[in-house]
């Protein structure tokens, strides 16, 4: 398996048989509005460019995961492209029939913790908390996927959550062998953070037998953890040969 970062949560999986395209947020520097004006500098979004490979890479793509439908995970550009292209898509069935209306392709519709088969594989739909507190309500339903494809590494995509029991047991039950995670420590002007905080994704990847991924980095006004901020946590935690920080535009093999 390859995993290739493209930016923030936007990602292309390569597999054997495959080509899985994560979340496409796809659209031009400040095509989206700022997602905090007060807490952190009205700056709009996304803040960097897709790195210069993306479209070849885009050109490959045999399958699409939505986890949600936030703009950082799927916007104007991204639903274009996936209209224009006619990719089937799979999602949750809380955002099936809305994706419908836009003009997606949805073939497959998941519920939370029931496993379905997937590409010679399976996929199952692991809830998600998006937000500390009372804000989780606010920011709607969200899933996260783990997926066992044949012959690839397991691998988890926890999208956008903090960490919970439900992601704990993702982790101690099923032993991924890959796990993504947000790591942005994300927050709006008002309410509690609504990703893991700093504390949360060290906690999390102790806690993880497999390598973290970590996502949603540097690319939205949002998001004030930074690469370099992590960096230095792992370490300190001995935990740095547990995780990979990619940069946008880096690819890495995992073999099974």
């Amino acid at each position: 398996m390859i995993y290739h970062h493209l930016r923030n949560a936007t990602a292309i999986i390569e597999t054997k048989r495959d080509v899985i395209l994560v979340d496409p947020m796809l659209g031009e520097v400040g095509s989206i509005e700022a997602f905090t004006k007060k807490r952190f500098p009205p700056k709009r979004n996304p803040l960097v460019k897709l790195p210069k490979q993306a479209n070849s890479l885009l050109e490959n793509v045999t399958h699409v995961l939505i986890t949600h439908q936030h703009a950082d995970h799927l916007d104007a550009a991204g639903i274009d492209y996936l209209k224009e292209k006619g990719l089937p898509v799979t999602c949750s069935v809380l955002d099936a029939k809305d994706l419908r209306d836009k003009g997606l392709k949805i073939v497959q519709e998941l519920e939370y913790n029931k496993p379905q088969n997937f590409l010679g594989g399976s996929i199952e739909g692991i809830p998600a908390q998006h937000g500390y507190g009372e804000v989780a309500q606010l920011m709607g339903n969200v899933m996260g996927f783990y997926l066992k494809l044949p012959d690839e590494p397991s691998l988890y995509l926890a999208s956008d959550t903090i960490l919970t029991d439900k992601v704990a047991e993702v982790l101690v039950n099923d032993q991924p062998d890959i796990s993504v995670i947000p790591c942005g420590s994300a927050q709006l002007d008002d309410y509690e953070p609504i990703l893991m905080t700093l504390e949360d994704i060290v906690k999390f990847t102790n806690l993880n037998f497999g390598v973290t991924i970590c996502n949603h980095l540097e690319a939205l006004n949002h998001c004030p953890t930074e690469r370099a901020d992590l960096e230095t946590a792992f370490v300190l935690q001995k935990l740095k040969d547990k995780v990979w920080i990619p940069q946008d535009g880096d690819s890495r093999l995992f073999k099974n």
